[in-house]
């Protein structure tokens, strides 16, 4: 028996060599790089929320959240369980063998089953997504009609099939021409398909769910530029997007990486807030430029890349794991619903730590806008407007808010800005 043992402990010596490197590689990174510090100041909340919110706003907020967690728990929920029984019960070998029994080449099945799975999970949860979808609407937060909507949900659930297949083409592909250390090429693919997305993700993918035009020749846009310019920050055009007919939400951004870079501000931004608010949240974009934010992101996100393909060599190294669906090995298009789900289920359990890396990245973008355009009041306004009218949960649980929330909460950046004009006004000369 110890026999049969020691040839696999042999071979995933390497990968677990390989998995602790990379691991110790993305802890030290974030640790180095992310900006840490404090976000959060519960004594000032009640304050805070009572001064700079009237009690119709915090009521329409709350009502808003209370309302829209239900659909929004109950999905997770689903997705929790259906990764789950696709992945793990003989439910996913029913599919597989649905596959099996019509197709026998292996790189039709990948795709056949990604597709499958894809496909049959979207429409188990597509009543709960028109849920939220109606609450949204309710609220006045979403402005798509149903058909518009169900045009999105068709583009994302195409999107999501044609990277979720050509991954597991590779992954499997790579498997079945190197066996023992597939794993080797797939992480050093896994990692170049994460640069080479960022990269793109600006020109191909965000095109595909909004409409881009150039900002007219505005006193905004030159505002704008030279906000760019005096941060040293050199964008090649400032574009506008027509969020406005899926959302009222505001927002802008800069996207993408060297030619690429560029400026985009809703139009529902363009159209509500003054020139002075729309310029502070090109500046706070402007600070993760000009912190190599994305730069340094898609960098983790490869090393984040090859540890889960490394790791998922290991972890399809147990037959146990395999044996619900029948799964020979990583060579075998019947891993395709055990990937899905391990995703699924790794993507949940990282959520905290990713959020709290960007909750201090956002942090920092908070003050270089802050820093940039010395203007406090602006900042608060500006915070005051984005949470009212994108409806932000105002008084949120914090063990919600830390495994969800990207950004710090709306209380907290009212707090930092707070602190930021009275540091200011006491290194001011007295008159």
């Amino acid at each position: 028996m110890r026999q049969s043992r020691d040839p696999r402990s042999r071979a995933l010596a390497p990968a677990v060599v390989c998995l602790t490197l990379l691991s110790l590689a993305l802890v030290g990174s974030l640790a180095v790089l992310t900006p840490w510090g404090s976000t959060s100041d519960s004594e000032q909340a009640g304050r805070l929320l009572e001064h700079y919110f009237t009690p119709a706003q915090i009521q329409r907020s709350d009502d808003f959240h209370d309302a829209a967690k239900w659909p929004s728990w109950l999905r997770l929920l689903m997705d929790i369980v259906l990764a789950v029984v696709v992945g793990f019960s003989p439910i996913g070998r029913r599919l597989v063998d649905l596959v099996r029994a019509r197709q026998r080449r292996w790189w039709v099945q990948v795709v056949a089953l990604v597709a499958l799975v894809s496909v049959v999970v979207r429409l188990l949860t597509l009543p709960v997504s028109a849920w939220g979808h109606r609450v949204a609407s309710d609220y006045g937060l979403a402005t798509q009609t149903w058909a518009e909507w169900m045009v999105d949900v068709l583009k994302s659930l195409g999107i999501t099939v044609m990277l979720g297949s050509l991954a597991l083409l590779a992954l499997v592909g790579l498997a079945r021409r190197f066996r023992r250390r597939w794993f080797v090429p797939a992480a050093c693919l896994a990692a170049a398909a994460a640069v080479a997305v960022s990269f793109a993700y600006p020109l191909v993918f965000e095109p595909v769910f909004n409409n881009f035009t150039a900002l007219p020749d505005t006193r905004l846009k030159q505002q704008l530029l030279d906000l760019a310019d005096r941060d040293q920050i050199e964008v090649s055009e400032v574009l506008e997007a027509d969020a406005s007919r899926r959302t009222t939400a505001l927002n802008a951004y800069v996207s993408g990486i060297g030619a690429t870079k560029r400026i985009v501000v809703y139009d529902t931004l363009v159209a509500s807030a003054p020139d002075r608010e729309v310029a502070l949240v090109v500046a706070h974009e402007l600070g993760h430029a000009d912190a190599n934010d994305v730069l340094v992101g898609t960098a983790q996100a490869a090393l984040g890349s090859a540890l889960a393909v490394v790791a998922l060599f290991v972890v399809l190294s147990l037959e146990r794991l395999r044996r619900p669906l029948r799964a020979g090995s990583a060579a075998d298009p019947a891993v395709v619903p055990i990937i899905l789900a391990l995703s699924v289920l790794a993507g949940f359990a990282a959520a905290p730590v990713v959020n709290t890396v960007s909750r201090q990245v956002e942090g920092r973008a908070d003050l270089h806008s802050l820093e940039l355009t010395q203007e406090p009041d602006t900042f608060i306004a500006l915070h005051r407007r984005l949470a009212v009218t994108n409806l932000s949960h105002l008084d949120p649980n914090p063990l919600l808010a830390l495994w969800f929330n990207s950004h710090p909460m709306t209380l907290d950046r009212l707090a930092a800005a707070e602190a930021w004009r009275a540091a200011h006004a006491s290194d001011s000369p007295s008159e």
